[in-house]
């Protein structure tokens, strides 16, 4: 099955579509990695899906990624002795270390941590941005807020403090337990929520050694002020809006999202753009106009890829919020205006022989007008420094590596193969030559172009390029 778009999509599974014949029809509509949401999730349920997808896998025979969401420290308020309170602007409201039951002049908040990084002046922010707290004084049991916005809040609503680095790991006991079941069912990413630092994609890694790939979710300022150092850790990015818009002003939120899909592109990460992208199709058959143009934007900056979360996870219509933003996708990706922007966009190679290869075959493959460019691919950096450069010319990434080919499905325009590996220079350009034509990107008589690293099967070692002509059966043209 060959996508006809090259931005991939990543599709929440959830209540609605937890069956396997949902799986099938979100694949068929186009989602190219599901997400497995590890908040909702137990490990019974995470083994159970990445079940049903790898059945969907074998029967459609194509690599698909799979994605386990960590849940991240849940930050919440006490409760209170009549479950609601009403806070009016204005007003003060203290948040301490006592577990009795609240009123309307105080709660508990059973975070420790937080006294002792909060100063006054710095903001608290509860059930979702809805209040705002201004803190006057604080110790190490007990803050002394001004109510700034007021509304009624009710039990063990969520916190975020986004002027406060905490120092709390982003990795819970939970999130641990979890980890290791999504590494032992064998995911392809573990997204991390709640990275304030390099650090926090550090202890991630040290667990995963490889198995899986490290996506950091980018929802906290603190995330946004280290943004070069978490690329360099990271082994992909996510523009996690919906925290963001809490704890950063909501118009600082577009700006900071070309902030990271450009720096992620620089430095050759896949970056996600994700949260109520077409948030209207929960419950409508349609999306709005607004969400439309949300859904283009994203693709006209380059992301690799667009998430739907609760829209196919819990809405009415999953598979028809998947068509929607296929078709999205494909109609960005014909207009004029796109590849202008990919090419104002496209930032020099890194002054490495494979940067090198992977620019040269991009310039060669638009210049002579060639079918596809074929990258083989162990590690997967070819096939990443290949969508790196944002071609025309589709790329097909060969690897014979089936956990290469699964995490490789979220990145940019890449058609994912999985085979054995050639075990000559002749053997692997006739095997590219063979699966353009199988794959429906060349015809007999065209040329490609072809990367690679000799000696074959050494990791990252991009260094040979070549145009070959496709014969007649597939095969290399004399």
């Amino acid at each position: 099955m060959r996508r006809s778009r090259k931005v991939k999509i990543l599709a929440t599974l959830g209540p609605a579509s937890a069956e396997k014949a949902t799986v099938r029809s979100l694949f068929e509509a186009g989602a190219d990695v599901f997400r497995i949401n590890m908040s909702h999730s137990d490990h019974d349920r995470l083994r159970n899906l990445v079940g049903i997808i790898r059945a969907v896998e074998e029967d459609c025979g194509r690599p698909i990624g799979i994605l386990a969401d960590l849940q991240g420290p849940k930050l919440r308020i006490g409760t209170f002795a009549e479950h609601a309170v009403v806070l009016a602007p204005g007003q003060t409201f203290i948040l301490d270390s006592d577990p009795a039951p609240g009123d309307a002049s105080r709660v508990e908040l059973p975070h420790p941590e937080i006294f002792a990084a909060l100063e006054p002046g710095h903001r608290l922010l509860l059930d979702d941005g809805k209040l705002s707290l201004r803190v006057e004084r604080c110790s190490k049991t007990e803050a002394v807020t001004t109510v700034e916005v007021g509304a009624r809040l009710s039990d063990r609503k969520g916190v975020n403090v986004p002027d406060t680095e905490i120092g709390l790991s982003a990795l819970t006991a939970k999130d641990r337990s979890d980890l290791e079941a999504a590494l032992n069912a064998d995911v392809d990413w573990i997204a991390l929520s709640f990275v304030q630092r390099p650090e926090d994609l550090a202890e991630v890694k040290k667990v995963a050694r490889g198995r899986a790939g490290v996506l950091a979710k980018i929802e906290k300022p603190q995330a946004v002020e280290r943004l070069p150092a978490i690329i360099e850790y990271a082994d992909a990015l996510m523009v996690a809006r919906g925290d963001l818009g809490v704890e950063l002003p909501l118009e600082k939120v577009p700006g900071i999202q070309k902030q990271i899909t450009r720096a992620a592109r620089r430095a050759g990460k896949p970056v996600v753009v994700a949260t109520q992208m077409l948030e209207s199709m929960i419950t409508a058959p349609v999306p709005t106009r607004a969400e439309v143009s949300d859904v283009a934007t994203a693709v006209f900056e380059g992301a690799d890829a667009i998430m739907l979360s609760a829209e196919s996870a819990s809405g009415a219509y999953p598979v028809e919020a998947v068509q929607t933003m296929d078709r999205i996708a494909r109609e960005v990706e014909r207009d004029p205006n796109y590849r202008n922007i990919m090419h104002a966009q496209r930032t020099e190679p890194e002054a490495t022989g494979a940067d090198a290869i992977s620019a040269a075959a991009r310039q060669i493959a638009e210049t002579l007008n060639l079918a596809t460019i074929c990258c083989f691919t162990a590690s997967g950096a070819t096939g990443m420094r290949a969508a790196r450069e944002r071609p025309q010319t589709p790329i097909i990434s060969m690897s014979p590596v089936t956990a290469t080919a699964r995490r490789l499905s979220l990145v940019w325009g890449l058609h994912c193969l999985v085979g054995e590996e050639p075990t000559s220079l002749e053997g692997m350009i006739e095997h590219a030559c063979r699966m353009s034509v199988q794959e429906g990107f060349a015809s007999p008589g065209q040329r490609i172009i072809v990367t690679a690293g000799v000696p074959l099967g050494t990791p990252g070692a991009t260094n040979m390029l070549r145009i070959v002509f496709v014969g007649e059966s597939g095969s290399l043209s004399a």
